[in-house]
């Protein structure tokens, strides 16, 4: 039967582990479940990100702001390619939600941290590390990625094409935030190989190129090398041919103002003496962290749900509860930590049953 692993289990890479020919369906909906995990995880250190910078018209916020909505989409064909196999996307579940700081859930990155704070050449590093590649055609590492883990559950579903159902499918259209942005239903084999195609490529490029295949605009960059770009502060241009070599050589990006927002300790705020909140702080932190909790159980039930029409409601009042996200954020980030460091609070992206 498939399980349910907490979140900093080592479930993906036991899952990586497994033989060949015992990956079937229940290999497939621990592993989507793992990729659902994955999806939700960078989405608070990126908002943190994007809400700190204070020119809303700087070419770092825009860049971060596209990744931002293309990992939302990510998540949301990750829960289509759960629910298409008859499986259901835990997400307001303690067991399941992201902990900052915290790895990334199933062991996948071992000795990555993922922490929330403001937009720094330090954030911008760590960001890069989620998304790089086996093999980037720039600053070359080797580790397993993301795009590994989903690389095996592509060949799970094309021996099993038959676990495809194209049950319980939300769908948004959000084509206007580029190629391949929108959450569309999965009810074939060929709509899983393009799902997992776009969910990979606009994660890491691919073997040939650092171009996004799947843009907002043309020329658009994979995120690892949009966030390598703005950490070198040059653009990523291709200085030679056969072979091509690409180098941070560019035109300068400038990194923007950003509000100072400090890291956000193990436990949250408060579980520190020296940056316990006041009362008005901790009434914001609440609120944040209840609009991220709806927003979760929102998400969850609109995959739960018996008719397309309910689901696009609670899709759509999910998308309601993420935008109340930005305002407690932004007001957090203007407070200032009573630890003497200079550093401001900004939000804690906790669970809560309540």
């Amino acid at each position: 039967m498939s399980t349910l692993p907490g979140y900093q289990s080592n479930r993906v890479a036991e899952l990586m582990g497994e033989p060949a020919e015992l990956r079937g369906a229940d290999w497939l909906k621990d592993s989507l479940q793992q990729a659902v995990m994955l999806e939700l995880a960078t989405l608070p250190p990126y908002l943190c990100a994007m809400w700190s910078v204070e020119d809303q018209e700087a070419e770092v916020y825009e860049a971060i702001r596209r990744i931002v909505f293309d990992e939302m989409s990510h998540l949301g064909l990750a829960g289509n390619l759960l629910t298409t196999i008859g499986g259901r996307p835990h997400l307001a579940d303690g067991r399941t939600v992201p902990v900052y700081p915290g790895p990334l859930p199933g062991g996948v990155r071992p000795g990555l941290i993922v922490s929330l704070s403001g937009l720094t050449r330090e954030s911008v590093d760590l960001f890069a590390r989620i998304e790089e590649p086996d093999h980037p055609v720039a600053e070359a590492e080797t580790h397993t990625s993301i795009g590994a883990f989903y690389s095996a559950i592509l060949d799970v579903f094309r021996e099993h094409a038959e676990l495809i159902t194209g049950a319980r499918q939300l769908k948004r259209n959000m084509a206007h935030h580029g190629a391949g942005n929108s959450i569309v239903a999965i009810t074939s084999l060929s709509d899983v190989e393009t799902a997992i195609d776009v969910i990979k490529e606009q994660g890491e490029g691919t073997t040939a190129s650092p171009e996004n295949p799947h843009p907002g605009e043309s020329g658009e960059l994979a995120h690892f090398y949009v966030f390598r770009e703005i950490y070198h502060g040059r653009k990523l241009i291709k200085t030679s041919e056969n072979p091509d070599r690409w180098e941070f050589t560019g035109d300068a990006i400038p990194m923007p103002p950003a509000l100072p927002m400090g890291t956000v300790p193990a436990g949250g705020w408060g579980a520190s003496g020296t940056t316990t909140p006041d009362a008005g702080t901790r009434a914001l932190l609440d609120a944040g962290n209840r609009a991220y909790s709806t927003m979760l159980r929102l998400l969850e039930q609109a995959w739960q749900a018996n008719t397309p029409a309910v689901a696009t409601d609670l899709l759509n009042k999910a998308v309601t509860q993420m935008r109340h996200l930005e305002e407690p954020a932004r007001s957090l980030m203007s407070r200032e930590l009573p630890d003497g460091s200079g550093r401001t609070y900004g939000p804690e992206f906790r669970y809560s049953d309540t």
